[in-house]
């Protein structure tokens, strides 16, 4: 994982760094690991041992080595419209010359929640949250020769 200016949020790209990410291999207690934190993201190590059988302590071992290896990450998800909100918009950007730059440049937006390098259709896909108030800003980005 790469990130942007102090501040920003970061940049997921499928080599992080530039480097090659290790391969980690899951057995079905991590997978089942992983499915039981996906359903509930806050279930606690006494509940989540027996669930995966295991004890609480060797759960909590486990989980750590998950989120360490990179494999997963705990984290807390917001509904913007909860917010306020009103607009949320998944955008794929095709980009000429170098990608990284432009996913810094984009995930230093303030309204830019997701910026993720990708293969395929996209080199870039955005997440973007805002108000109802952005149709002029909106209206100055079309003015900006780079954007077609």
């Amino acid at each position: 994982m790469t990130t942007a200016s102090p501040g920003s949020r970061p940049i997921r790209s499928p080599r992080g760094d530039g480097a090659p990410r290790a391969t980690v291999a899951l057995d079905t207690i991590d997978k089942a690991i992983i499915r039981e934190l996906q359903a509930d993201g806050r279930m606690p190590y006494a509940r989540l041992g027996p669930a995966v059988g295991l004890s609480q302590a060797a759960v909590r071992q486990r989980v750590q080595r998950l989120i360490d290896a990179g494999v997963m990450q705990v984290v807390a998800v917001t509904d913007p419209l909860t917010l306020g909100f009103t607009l949320q918009a998944m955008i794929g950007l095709e980009v000429e010359g170098d990608i990284g730059p432009v996913a810094e440049q984009l995930a230093a937006i303030d309204r830019v929640e997701y910026v993720v390098v990708t293969a395929g259709r996209f080199d870039v896909l955005i997440e973007v949250v805002a108000d109802g108030n952005v149709g002029s800003k909106a209206r100055d980005r079309r003015q900006d020769p780079r954007v077609l």
